[in-house]
């Protein structure tokens, strides 16, 4: 498919090459594997998969498709900002009229301009900055994060912090003044009684940061919704889905292959963690939630629902939800009841075990008064054999002639009867001349195939014949005369001449059918071949 060179195919390779692409298509071919080693997606279309013909791709390639010709001169690098090379004592000749340094002039110069400049002082020469030239590639040239230095973001890092810290101070000394202002109410009512010990003081001045920090987030299951939006509906915030400090699902296993995080549900069906301690974890994927609890009685409300369609019972679980789910718990009332009406005919039948009544010690250890003698191969000899149980299935049963039965045979992946070895069910029994016959049969068809194989490899040879002049065998005994040839030559001569200029011919034409070896040998000798190269030089 994604071969460049154009070579010629015949109809029947084309036929087959269209066939392959479409298997590979359907997914019954394994796809084309380029030089590389990669699988190339059969979908796509010929005119991006073939390679142009002055690319003379011998192999299939996606390559043309790509930026096959690097430029080893681009770079990722970035400009060392703030690198300061050599700083001189003295003013140099070119330099910077303002600061001194040799990398620009006093009109592109960044500092200060000075009242006097350095060209006349002398007096803090700045040193000179490092100036670098590359080319960027296109993605460099496009990369807004290029040369970015990661050690810069802990300043942010450090800002949000601070400010974290002062809100969660304030919050706290807001909470205190209002402890102190009740504390002092309370002291007001109590005209002369004592608040307490200095200890007591101390434990209700006391607060503890972590429940200031919960009093602040109080509020985090509170649902807030406006009405009457200038779009027409109405609009919530939910803020009850997690507290912050629990760990995002999709970041429980940070591996590609793990579970499979959908953003658009947010929904996360296996487990994060197989291999985890159960009880360590708090979350074991969303299809927990699918098989536990009401889930799991819902699915088989819709599975009773459906069952009881198809057997013809008027019944829609998403119409009538109601009359589903009281036909479905009647149901179940009627199968309890079925189950022990079942468990109590087996039990009058055959007993049970776990009742009151002893088991006879007969049956229990398997004793009897019954004698019988076996032999050293555990054959019975003398006395009664025990009787082996039967299916409900016929066994044992011969039918046409047969000594064995239907499937005591097996050969090329087909079952047959093991007397006379056929693998046509019902057939009459052949016995040993059928096995016989087969045999043989099968040895002769053996023969024919290696003779057939044999036959197509041997090139047939065909016998050539000689043909004549004029058409027919040659004989073994033919002689031409040379006499009669000289003068069947000088008359094919004269018919030639006689047609090259038709003014010789007479009035009265006479004409002889009868054709002698010579003539004909005389008109071959004579005959102009066209596609002879030699014709000229020949007459």
């Amino acid at each position: 498919m994604a071969t460049a060179s154009v070579t010629f195919k015949s109809r029947e390779d084309h036929r087959k090459q269209l066939e392959l692409e479409e298997a590979r298509k359907a997914g019954l071919a394994p796809a084309e594997v380029d030089e590389d080693g990669n699988e190339i997606n059969p979908h796509i279309p010929q005119y991006m998969s073939s390679a142009p013909w002055y690319l003379n791709a011998d192999k299939p390639s996606l390559k043309h498709q790509r930026k096959w010709k690097s430029d080893p001169n681009y770079t990722k690098s970035w400009y060392d900002r703030g690198v300061k090379l050599f700083q001189a004592n003295k003013y140099r000749k070119g330099a910077c009229e303002n600061c001194g340094a040799m990398t620009h002039d006093k009109k592109s110069c960044m500092e200060r301009p000075r009242s006097v400049g350095a060209k006349y002082t002398n007096v803090n020469i700045a040193p000179d900055e490092k100036v670098e030239s590359f080319e960027l590639d296109y993605d460099g040239k496009r990369d807004r994060w290029n040369g970015y230095d990661t050690s810069t973001y802990t300043r942010v890092i450090a800002d949000y912090e601070a400010r974290e810290e002062a809100r969660k101070k304030y919050l706290k000394e807001q909470q205190l003044k209002k402890l102190e202002e009740k504390d002092s109410e309370k002291d007001g009512e109590k005209d002369g009684e004592n608040a307490g010990s200095e200890d007591d003081e101390e434990d209700g001045l006391r607060i503890d940061e972590a429940k200031v920090d919960e009093s602040a987030q109080m509020d985090f299951a509170k649902v807030e919704k406006r009405v009457r939006t200038t779009g027409g509906g109405s609009t919530g915030t939910v803020r009850n889905l997690r507290i912050r400090e629990d760990t995002a699902k999709y970041l429980l296993n940070l591996d590609v292959n793990s579970a499979y995080y959908d953003p658009k549900t947010r929904s996360m069906r296996e487990d994060p963690l197989p291999d985890a301690d159960p009880n360590d974890k708090f979350y074991v994927g969303d299809n927990q939630n699918r098989l536990s609890g009401q889930a799991l009685e819902f699915k088989q409300l819709n599975i009773h629902a459906w069952e009881a369609f198809d057997k013809g019972q008027d019944i829609h679980m998403q119409a009538a939800p109601s009359q589903a789910e009281l036909l479905y718990k009647s149901f179940k009332i009627k199968k309890e009841m079925l189950k022990s009406e079942h468990k109590d005919k087996i039990m009058e039948k055959y007993g049970n075990a776990a009742s009151e009544d002893a088991i006879p010690r007969e049956l229990l250890l398997g004793q009897s008064e019954r004698e019988i003698e076996y032999d050293r191969t555990g054959r019975i000899i003398k006395g009664q054999d025990v009787a082996l149980p039967k299916s409900k299935y016929e066994e044992d049963v011969f039918i046409n002639n047969h000594t064995t039965v239907w499937g005591s045979w097996w050969k090329d992946h087909q079952w047959g009867y093991k007397c006379c070895k056929q693998t046509i069910k019902n057939s009459y029994c052949t016995g040993l001349a059928g096995i016989e016959a087969a045999e043989a049969s099968a040895d002769l068809m053996k023969a024919n195939m290696a003779r057939k194989e044999a036959a197509q490899d041997e090139p047939v040879q065909h016998e050539q014949k000689r043909l004549a002049t004029w058409g027919t065998d040659v004989p073994d005994d033919l002689v031409l005369d040379k006499k009669l040839l000289e003068e069947s030559l000088k008359k094919e001569a004269a018919r030639k001449k006689e047609e090259r200029d038709e003014r010789k011919r007479k009035y009265n034409v006479k004409w002889n059918d009868e054709v002698t070896a010579e003539d004909m040998e005389a008109y071959r000798m004579t005959k102009v071949h066209h596609d002879d190269p030699m014709k000229e030089f020949l007459h």
